[in-house]
């Protein structure tokens, strides 16, 4: 099992008083041949619909001295797991959780902005002091 992000359990705690069941920590996966752990999986039932929204949650916490190197990193792993996800549980929406910091000084510059719009990615911005 892979080590856990610095503010893993931040963001568990924070998909909770959204209303979010944790279902899995970690989510595995088994697809062509590879075997993947995604950080979280969740779902929670929405009442109109009677149906489960389901989401993953890969975790970032963005601690060294280049932003950038981490985002490159995040974004190859992001986009491997939404391609498994696509393959094995096509009703499961990928998420990247970050800190607000990071939000704050590295996603609002232009590049992440491009690539963020680019590939898609979903967010979930989250301050692990509260």
């Amino acid at each position: 099992m892979a080590a856990k992000d610095l503010f893993h359990e931040a963001v568990k705690i924070a998909l909770q008083k959204e209303n979010w069941a944790i279902t899995d920590d970690p989510l595995k996966l088994e697809v062509a041949g590879a075997k993947l752990e995604i950080d979280l999986g969740s779902e929670r039932l929405l009442a109109a619909q009677r149906e489960n929204e389901k989401i993953a949650v890969e975790i970032k916490s963005f601690l060294s001295d280049s932003p950038i190197t981490d985002y490159h990193a995040a974004l190859g792993q992001f986009l491997n797991y939404r391609l498994a996800l696509e393959l094995s549980e096509p009703d499961r929406t990928l998420y990247l959780a970050i800190p607000s910091i990071t939000h704050k000084s590295f996603f609002q510059r232009e590049f992440a902005q491009l690539s963020i719009e680019r590939y898609q990615i979903k967010r979930i911005i989250c301050d692990p002091t509260n």
